[in-house]
């Protein structure tokens, strides 16, 4: 079977023929018919990729220091031939997809071969077959399309952002950045009953916002931004700000403090640094939230690899309940993933789709890998 790679070292990405994925205890084997490409985060992992070594660095300061650790307490030989072994060997990209189960490990009772799901996490690779925990997997309700299935992990990301919001009714929201979890974020504000505004550094991202329904929406360098916003939240600010953009600037962060009421949150959904002056914060008491993925038991072993789940009377939304929900939304028509859409490749011209995202050669939002399911796979170990 064929899976994209990349090259940490090189930067070289391939489709790479691999032997089939182990179906471990707890897991689910799952052959792709649709995998999302979050062109923001694996973007930016390819283009890290494809710098030189003080380029690599300065992308992963935490990864630097420990290497310097590992030099300490190893030597540096020991350490050099770990870090070169680590960039030599071939990465997976992808956390998001969807297909049909083809194979279950035996103490999984509910699921059956046959079954299309939505998968995420780790293993929910680029790949024409995948092995997910049962924890990172749910079924698609009948009606609902496969592609549309393939944004489930995305959008969970999104609805853990919301929830972390913490929003009632008529409350009124501001989502700085307008990618892809931005526009998802505004869809699913809107369909919970709250009043949105957007904000982003592009224009085509502004435009396209309005279509997700939100109220008002802003280029960043809009001078009557602050003020429309302060009048659309009738004069007190709004109640709560997701920030859904990855920069290394701290200007989402300082603009989320002015556009928060007294006592409002700010919520962090995209990679942005957080080193910010005290002044708002400090003055109107916010609260600053992370949202760690697609909800609880998110990077946690006993839930994803030993597929131990939380009881919902102790924790109501896990990332499993997230992906539940965030299909049902698809199914009762609450969201218009066709809007976010904007292009689908055949699996084997994937490495066509990230080049499209590095060059920025045009506008994309939602990008699709379709794979060839009538074509026979042959199982290798």
């Amino acid at each position: 079977m064929k899976q994209l790679t990349q090259n940490l070292k090189s930067g070289k990405m391939e489709l790479l023929e691999v032997p089939f994925p182990a179906l471990s205890k707890g897991n689910i084997l799952v052959r792709n018919h649709y995998s999302l490409i979050s062109a923001g985060t694996e973007g930016m992992k390819v283009v890290t990729a494809r710098k030189g070594y003080i380029g690599k660095a300065k992308e992963k300061p935490e990864q630097v220091k420990q290497v310097l650790d590992s030099v300490k307490t190893e030597g540096i030989l020991p350490t050099y031939k770990k870090v070169m072994n680590k960039l030599d060997a071939p990465a997976p990209l992808g956390y998001s997809c969807a297909g049909e189960i083809i194979d279950i490990a035996e103490d999984i009772s509910n699921f059956k071969i046959g079954d299309y799901v939505a998968c995420g996490g780790a293993e929910a690779v680029h790949s024409e077959v995948v092995s997910v925990p049962k924890n990172l997997c749910v079924k698609v309700p009948e009606g609902v399309k496969l592609e549309y299935a393939a944004y489930t992990t995305v959008g969970s990301i999104a609805m853990q952002g919301i929830r972390q919001a913490d929003l009632r009714l008529g409350e009124s929201c501001a989502v700085i950045g307008l990618g892809l979890i931005g526009q998802l974020t505004v869809q699913m504000l809107k369909a919970s009953g709250i009043k949105v505004a957007g904000i982003d550094i592009d224009k085509n991202a502004v435009d396209l916002s309005y279509k997700s329904g939100v109220d008002i929406s802003f280029v960043r360098n809009d001078e009557s931004l602050e003020r429309s916003i302060l009048e659309f939240s009738n004069g007190f600010g709004v109640d709560a700000v997701i920030i859904t953009a990855g920069t290394s600037s701290l200007d989402p962060v300082e603009l989320a403090g002015r556009l928060c009421r007294k006592k409002g949150k700010v919520v962090i959904v995209g990679a942005v640094p957080t080193g910010f002056s005290r002044e708002n914060y400090y003055k109107k008491e916010l609260e600053l939230r992370m949202s760690s993925s697609y909800g609880p038991g998110r990077y946690e072993s006993n839930y994803e690899e030993k597929g131990l789940d939380y009881p919902i009377g102790y924790v109501r939304w896990t990332a499993n309940r997230n992906m539940q929900v965030f299909l049902e939304l698809i199914k009762s028509n609450k969201l218009n993933l066709d809007l976010l859409t904007t292009h689908i490749f055949d699996f084997k011209n994937a490495i066509k789709a990230y080049q499209m995202i590095v060059d920025k050669t045009e506008p994309y939002v939602g990008i699709l890998l379709k794979y060839d399911v009538k074509n026979k796979i042959e199982k290798t170990v």
